[in-house]
This record gives structure tokens, sequence and C-alpha cells, in this order.
């Protein structure tokens, strides 16, 4: 186990007492494994502990996620309005995992600095702005999955935990890790994961309900984008792919059809950055990933209203779809020492 702030985690488990609590979690807008993995995880534990719970989602999350156990009453905010501010409403404690500023959870924004319970933070994601009560965050973890688990065990609530929480846990560092094939530079991700595989959880099973359950549309979304989207940037090691909103309509576009789309161009010798944008309505969705020392946090915070992790951000654009790009071009040369260092850097390990 990592060492932790234990007194912090004893006393936000000392508001989590025996007594039966109704408890609110809530993940990120757009969730992705590590987000759904980590609230199911978490309100099965809590559910097996006792307590009333109820997940609400901002939005929708990818279908193939689906199979995932949960023993909360869950409710997506964007179709089910009353019923998730009613649940708040009702409340005792909130929960937020896996994200760092309150503006990551969307039109459920104002919902939530409206709380009148007491507020908990669970997240690994850099420079947290303070919203909540008690703050557990620390960017060494894999993922808040993995935070989760320690919590867990430093608690000593491992007796309440049950297949359905390994399982959700395992989804949820399995996927901020792509597969176990980065952020795992610390030990305890892999001791968190042996304990996990005591429940009884078929990891081979999991990863082919994840990785091998996509639609014929997303697959074909993602051979046209990489064959007439891609745009290689060679004196940058940059790829770049743009897709617009009618083009998605085009490949019957549902939730998780684009996740993990940025990620393939790296996979090109040469290229450490990789950006997506995504025409959304009223603004451009952009996703970063770069290899080695490149920051792509820093470029998503200075200039897209983004953050995220070194390797891994994420920002926002408030135009349109051809600006976004220009604007993104016109940056690069004021990143090219760093982009070059990094790749020089790469090469050494070649």
């Amino acid at each position: 186990m990592k060492t932790v702030d234990t007194e912090l985690f004893k006393t936000i488990g000392s508001v989590l007492d025996p007594i039966e609590k109704k408890i609110v979690i809530v993940p990120h807008h757009n969730p992705d494994g590590d987000a759904i993995g980590s609230a199911i995880g978490l309100g099965n534990l809590l559910i097996n502990r006792g307590h009333k719970v109820v997940i609400i989602f901002p939005n929708d999350y990818p279908a193939y996620y689906n199979w995932i156990e949960s023993k909360a009453k869950t409710v997506i905010y964007n179709s089910q309005k009353k019923i998730a501010k009613r649940e708040l409403e009702a409340g005792d404690i909130l929960i937020c995992v896996d994200f760092n500023d309150i503006s990551r959870v969307g039109n459920m924004e104002k919902s939530l600095q409206n709380f009148e319970g007491q507020k908990i933070l669970i997240d690994h994601h850099p420079e947290p702005k303070v919203f909540c009560d008690f703050l557990i965050s620390d960017t060494t973890y894999s993922s808040t999955s993995e935070m989760v688990f320690d919590f867990i065990s430093i608690l000593d609530f491992e007796k309440f935990v049950d297949k359905s929480v390994a399982e959700s846990l395992y989804v949820g560092i399995m996927t901020d890790t792509g597969s176990f094939s980065h952020n795992i530079s610390e030990p305890n991700t892999f001791k968190v994961i042996s304990n996990l595989l005591k429940f009884d959880i078929n990891a081979d099973e999991i990863h082919a309900k994840v990785y091998h359950n996509y639609s014929a549309s997303r697959m074909r979304l993602l051979g046209y984008c990489l064959n007439q989207k891609m745009e290689i940037l060679e004196e940058y090691q940059t790829a770049v792919i743009s897709i617009t909103q009618d083009e998605l309509k085009n490949f019957n576009f549902a939730p998780g059809d684009t996740e993990g789309l940025v990620n393939y161009p790296l996979s090109i010798s040469g290229i450490v950055f990789s950006v997506l944008f995504i025409e959304k309505e009223g603004h451009v969705k952009l996703s970063f990933r770069s290899k080695g020392l490149f920051p792509a946090n820093q470029l998503a915070a200075n200039h897209f209203n983004g953050g995220g992790h070194l390797n891994a951000a994420g920002g926002e654009d408030f135009d349109e779809l051809e600006n976004s790009l220009l604007k993104f071009k016109q940056l690069l040369p004021d990143y090219l020492h760093q982009l070059t260092k990094a790749s020089n850097e790469l090469k050494k390990l070649v």
C-alpha cells in the first residue's frame, strides 16, 4: 500500500459510520471505465456495509459497460433531472469520484454546489479545486479505482468486498492504464490487482467484455478516422484527428464510440503527441495524449480550458471546428522544443 494520509482516510471513515445513511455517488460527465468502475465498486461496497446508495451519472455511459453489476439505484441526470435532484436533496453524504473540478459534471454543477450534506472527493488528477469538505487526492495512483481499494483497506472494509466490488474496481484500473500499458510505474497497482483477483473475478472475461464488445458502427468509424481524418504533422511529431457532428451521425454514433480513438496515432513511429477534435453543439471537445515527458495537460490547460495528467488530458474550445484546428496548429511552434526533446528521449529507449 502507498504512504497515504491514513488519518484523513479514518476521519472520512468515521463520517461513514455504521449508522445507515443515504449516500449519493457522482462521477464525471462522459464517464470512462475508471469513473464507472470506481463509482459502482464503491457503491456496492457501501451497500454491503448497510448504507443506501444512489449513483447519479451526469450522462449515459457506453453500452459495453452495461454488464457491470450495480446494486445501487442508478440515475442518468441528463434524462432524469427531477429524479436526480430529488435524490440529491435527500442525500446525507455526496461522494465525487474521478474528477478534480466541479465543472467536470456538466449540467449537474449547480445541483452539487447546492448539496447540503457532507461532500467527499476521491480523485487522482493533478491540481484539484477544493469544492468538498474532504479531499482525497493523489496523482501517483494509476486510477481512482486503485485509490478506492486502498481506502477500503485502510478502513478495514475488506470484509464488505465481494465479486461485484472487485470486478468494478478491476475495470477501472484496467481501462485507465490501457490494459496495464501506462500509468503503472508504482508497484501498488499490481498489489491491488493481486488482491482483487482473490475475489474470484475472471480477468480474461472482463477484458473481453470491455474490449471485444464493440458495435460494427464503432469499428467503421475508427477505420474512417484513421484512413480519412488523421493528419500527420511530422515537423512536430504530432498527429491530429478531427470529426464533425455530421460524420458521427453517418456512423450511428453512440456514447463511447470515440473512446480510445486518440491513442491510435501514438502507435506510429516518431509520433509523441496525438489530439482528437470532436465537434459538439456550440463547442469543440478535445482529447490529448502524449508519450514520454511531453506535458499534454499543460497545453490543454494553457489554451483549451482543460487539464488532466501529463500524458492524458482533455479540454474544450468554444469556437468552430476549423478555427480550433487552426488555433492548435499555430500553437505547435511554441512547443517544438518540448516535442523534440520528448521524441529524442524516447529514441534512447529503443
